[in-house]
């Protein structure tokens, strides 16, 4: 499909599947909670049958289960679930990142420095609501760069594997936004000098940070 092209209309069933995955990822739906197709039809304001057809496919995601009694349940992930995954973080982002510090172009670079600079103007005037989501663009779009035929997706469904409360960002601690904003700083010089090793190994540590930090939280 070219860029000119429309892009076909999302489907019920796409358009509940985003809205559920979204509400589970941000833990706005927590885990342990039982999703009941009638009324999420209700709220969403289409049939069951699509609601139905996307709870299947956040099972296939492991993000529902069905319980005998219960119907469709939100998994309710653990500790050793928790350090899995920013393990498994640290593993993919950090080759993103070596893999872009040999591919990134200038006009790429300067995108993503514009991004870091928003962060840094938001956490300057107390916007630190705006930094997890950032965050998160500044991440992907690196491992976007080194990766894009298959580690930018890889990367992206992990994230969307564990549910991550809004209020357990770290971005909304002040004791760890400059060091996180640091952290980016280090992994940005790495790639404008082609240094794939350093940009991996700021990475892999910038991760395990946050992973650290919600585990004694």
């Amino acid at each position: 499909m070219s860029a000119t092209e429309p892009r076909p209309p999302m489907s019920k069933a796409d358009y509940v599947y985003a809205v559920l995955l979204e509400e589970i990822r941000s833990a706005r739906i927590p885990g342990g909670t039982a999703v009941r197709a009638a009324e999420v039809a209700k709220r969403l304001g289409v049939s069951v049958t699509p609601v139905r057809e996307a709870l299947r496919r956040l099972e296939k995601d492991r993000l529902i289960s069905y319980e005998p009694h219960h119907g469709a349940t939100v998994v309710d992930l653990g500790d050793e679930a928790l350090a899995e995954y920013y393990g498994l973080r640290a593993v993919v982002e950090g080759l993103g990142a070596r893999l872009a510090a040999a591919r990134i172009t200038a006009d790429e670079l300067a995108e993503l420095r514009e991004l870091h600079a928003a962060m840094e103007r938001d956490a300057a005037e107390g916007r630190n609501d705006r930094l997890g989501e950032q965050s998160r663009r500044f991440h992907l779009r690196i491992v976007d760069i080194g990766g894009p035929a298959f580690l930018g997706g890889h990367a992206r469904s992990v994230r969307n594997s564990f549910p991550v409360p809004a209020e357990a960002s770290l971005w909304l601690d002040e004791t760890q936004v400059r060091a996180q904003l640091d952290a980016h700083e280090g992994i940005l010089a790495a790639l404008e000098s082609g240094d794939g090793a350093a940009a991996e190994r700021i990475m892999i540590d910038h991760v395990q940070a946050a992973g650290s930090y919600r585990q004694h939280r």
